[in-house]
């Protein structure tokens, strides 16, 4: 295989990494009925006119397996944070005592589990299609080396990489929501 083909395959393989990666961070995101700071990272709180994520204004901690709790490092950045949580309409409302914000996550019904598994189901879909998009753009580049002078045996090695390549990746992919959609409907 030449060093053109070989790169390809490279930056083929870094770019379906990068999908899994970012199907991983948005998976933590949906809640599976436990608390998880992570839930939080999408919201950001107007902090002197910026848009600051609510970990870079406060502590978040998991206080037991059903609470959340913000602790903010200026008092008045209370009400901001508690704005801003119910404006993110994640299903949950802040309970403010003056000194710190705790989330009480309610117990998840059969429907809202259902609910977070399409959710969940739906991110993959987005990854395999980006999956998808990154194998056809490699395929495209290595059918423009063979116009090039690539032999026609190479190419097709190259193709075939790409392939298993991306079957590796897809399979990565259902692996992961197999293991949501468990963690979600397990009560």
């Amino acid at each position: 295989m030449s060093d053109t083909t070989e790169k390809i395959i490279a930056q083929t393989e870094d770019g379906m990494h990068k999908a899994i990666t970012h199907l991983e961070a948005e998976l933590v995101k949906i809640r599976a009925g436990k608390a998880n700071p992570n839930m939080l990272d999408s919201i950001t709180v107007d902090y002197y006119g910026n848009p600051t994520p609510i970990g870079q204004v406060g502590n978040i901690s998991v206080l037991d397996a059903r609470t959340l709790s913000i602790q903010p490092w200026e008092k008045n950045m209370l009400q901001p944070i508690e704005r801003a949580i119910m404006a993110s309409n994640i299903g949950i409302t802040p309970q403010n005592d003056g000194v710190l914000i705790r989330l009480y996550l309610p117990p998840l019904t059969e429907e809202r589990r259902k609910e977070l598994v399409k959710r969940a189901n739906g991110e993959g879909e987005h990854s395999k299609v980006a999956i998808r998009n990154i194998r056809r753009d490699a395929i495209e580049h290595i059918k423009k080396l063979q116009k090039e002078g690539v032999s026609e045996d190479a190419v097709k090695d190259a193709e075939k990489d790409v392939q298993q390549i991306t079957d590796k990746y897809i399979a990565l992919v259902d692996k992961h929501l197999a293991t949501k959609e468990k963690e979600i409907m397990a009560i």
